[in-house]
């Protein structure tokens, strides 16, 4: 097998792609081949040293990818060789075979590629769990979402209305912007052209008729979490989802006892493994809208996995608008 190995994480630049004895699967795990891997924030931080998951040196980077079982270790009685899987296991996504625990492999049914498999546990569980589980997001409720052309963002505008809501997407360009109102957006404010904090306050305050957003949906974090949140409806609720924008914002606590709001955090990664009963169905749940449609990973490009340094740039310079896959031939 090949693979791109980090030996040590000082950044993209020192990642080799090196050839690797094919290991076998222990009990409780099998051995996947790789067709597809999506590249996620997370992917960079770890190879920056900079996410709180540091697996042991060295590792292999890519937390999320779909393909074929190859072979199956003990025990493992719930996938077969030659069935197609997605997995995120936080490692070992950028090559060309991976071992990966057989409970964190999500069965594919017929019709669904690796691409788009590839790209969707990481942003569909993410922003299921964000908008139904910890804001109650109910029909009819206004929901803004930030950073909305990347990976989490359109998936949180499809699942947003999926459920019914209205929904107010936020976007750096205006080609962005126009793709979040192609995947279902009712309004987008380019916030290069209504910047934070007055202009971009009195952008969402136009969009909501002065009510505000019941729910805002948050991964960037930022200059962005003041006036978002200053902006909330009573009994809002403000989704703490990352900060891809780098700094980790402080609010004024003020703000939420004058707006009745509530300031939550989402974090699916610990709750796939506290509540592994209702993550399991949540995602069949999202298994089941994506066979009926009404969610679809936004694939900004595929490339070949030998261009993974190039794809990580791309990434960088903030020009990707959904989720970027790289692929095995």
């Amino acid at each position: 097998m090949h693979a791109w190995l980090c030996e040590n994480p000082v950044g993209v630049d020192a990642l080799q792609w090196k050839e690797l004895p094919t290991p076998q699967p222990k009990a409780g795990e099998v051995l996947v081949e790789i067709k597809a891997a999506s590249l996620n924030f997370p992917d960079l931080l770890i190879v920056q040293n900079k996410y709180q998951h540091k697996p042991p040196l060295p590792f292999v980077p890519g937390s999320e990818y779909a393909g074929v079982v190859a072979a199956v270790g003990e025990g493992v009685t719930h996938l077969k060789v030659g069935q197609n899987v997605a997995c995120l296991s936080g490692t070992g996504g950028f090559g060309t075979h991976t071992l990966a625990p057989a409970q964190l492999c999500m069965p594919l049914p017929p019709g669904f590629p690796f691409v788009d498999a590839a790209a969707f546990i990481m942003i569909y569980a993410t922003s299921h769990h964000a908008l139904v589980d910890r804001a109650q997001l109910k029909a009819g409720e206004t929901v803004l979402v930030l950073g909305a052309a990347g990976g989490v963002g359109t998936s949180a505008i499809q699942i947003a209305k999926a459920m019914g809501a209205r929904v107010i997407a936020a976007a750096s360009t205006d080609e962005k912007c126009a793709l979040c109102r192609s995947i279902g957006a009712d309004a987008t404010i380019n916030y290069t052209q209504h910047p934070v904090p007055t202009a971009f306050r009195d952008a969402v305050k136009a969009a909501t008729d002065g009510k505000g957003p019941d729910v805002i949906y948050d991964p960037v974090g930022g200059d962005f979490a003041e006036p978002a949140f200053r902006s909330i409806a009573w009994r809002g609720r403000y989704l703490v989802v990352g900060f891809a924008a780098g700094p980790i914002p402080s609010l004024p606590l003020n703000l939420a006892l004058l707006k009745g709001a509530s300031i939550v955090g989402v974090f699916w990664g610990d709750y796939s493994r506290r509540e592994p009963k209702a993550n399991a169905a949540m995602m069949q749940e999202l298994a089941r809208w994506y066979g009926e449609g009404k969610v679809k990973p936004v694939i900004d490009r595929t490339m070949p996995m030998a261009q993974l340094k190039e794809a990580y740039a791309r990434m960088g310079s903030r020009e990707v608008k959904g989720k970027l896959v790289l692929v095995n031939p």
